[in-house]
């Protein structure tokens, strides 16, 4: 239950820190937000002023345009109102953060959404010790355990080949910002062949190649012709696609979706796709537990996902837990 001396409240704007005046992730305008990633759920339109990390700049600008946004280094604090905030990386996304906050009697992390798996398009995690931790749970669930990406983009890519011999496209549903670019990333190990990609994606692609990301080669869909020879070809689309008259033009073609909830074959079935590959830019169970423990937060709140698991069983272990109902979405 909140107390008084809590510095991070639900407020219906969203998380507020009343100490420093300002709400992390906003999902209402406010006057102050501190962003950690450029995902929708997180980086929303009408704040008076906006900030976040360095590396997440370019994601910002390209969502929400010319906003008033004030840029921090990682790890460098700097002062809102009486607290010191610090920004630290999260590996969920290019640029993405937790933040730190400080009041000089006790430390909160708000860690957005975050994974610790190996990516190479962003900043690894880094475990910030702290009193509270504010933490996701939308993978909260034992079930929930990563393969190597390594691997599974070694597969994507013999999918591929699988589907040329058969004369078939092998599109593959990802989302636009994030997975996307790192299935692309990951591909460059393992498959030479430029990737095609809808036009909704390669405006994220584009973001993250001027950011220095290194990724495989592609082209737009677009610039194939309205009628392109796509057997063979990988081509990456927004789950948005899925069903559209836009797939029609590649003729035959397995359907293909990079997720972390390919982990359970009934979520393949009601996606309807062909084939499922395991990768997510979240945490997994294990990843979850062992952040927690490795901050030494002795208080955690789970803001979105499968917080109905997570929380009794970090009660039984010793941790006060509870759960912030917030507007944040989980993989989607």
């Amino acid at each position: 239950m909140a107390g008084k001396d809590d510095l991070v409240v639900l407020r219906p704007e969203g998380l507020y820190c009343a100490a420093g005046d300002f709400h992390i992730d906003p999902w209402r305008p406010v006057p102050r937000a501190v962003i950690t990633h450029g995902h929708g759920d997180h980086a929303r339109p009408g704040m008076g002023e906006y900030h976040c990390s360095t590396g997440s700049v370019p994601i910002l600008r390209w969502r929400l345009g010319d906003v008033p946004l004030h840029a921090h280094a990682e790890g460098v604090p700097f002062a809102l109102g009486r607290v010191q905030v610090s920004l630290h990386p999260a590996g969920h996304v290019l640029g993405s953060s937790q933040v730190r906050i400080d009041d000089g009697e006790q430390v909160w992390v708000a860690s957005g959404d975050y994974k610790r798996q190996p990516d190479p398009t962003c900043t690894p995690f880094e475990v910030v010790p702290c009193d509270t931790f504010i933490t996701e749970a939308t993978f909260a669930l034992p079930i929930y355990r990563w393969p190597d990406t390594r691997a599974v983009a070694a597969e994507i890519a013999a999918w591929r080949r699988e589907c040329a011999q058969r004369g078939e496209a092998a599109v593959l549903l990802c989302y636009a910002l994030g997975k996307a670019q790192r299935v692309l990333a990951e591909l460059r190990a393992v498959d030479d062949q430029p990737a095609w990609l809808h036009g909704a994606i390669a405006n994220g692609v584009a973001v993250y190649r001027q950011a220095g990301v290194p990724m495989l080669d592609t082209l737009t869909v677009a610039e194939q012709g309205r009628q392109p020879d796509a057997a063979g070809q990988l081509i990456l689309a927004p789950p948005s696609a899925a069903g559209t008259p836009w797939l029609r033009r590649f003729g035959r073609h397995q359907l293909g979706f990079a997720s972390g909830w390919m982990q359970l074959r009934g979520n393949r079935r009601r996606r309807n796709v062909d084939r499922g590959f395991v990768i997510s830019d979240h945490a997994d169970w294990p990843t979850l537990l062992q952040t927690i423990t490795q901050t030494g937060a002795q208080r955690v709140i789970a803001t979105h996902g499968n917080t109905d698991a997570l929380i009794p069983y970090l009660r039984e272990r010793g941790v006060a837990a509870e759960a912030f109902r917030t507007d944040f979405g989980g993989e989607e």
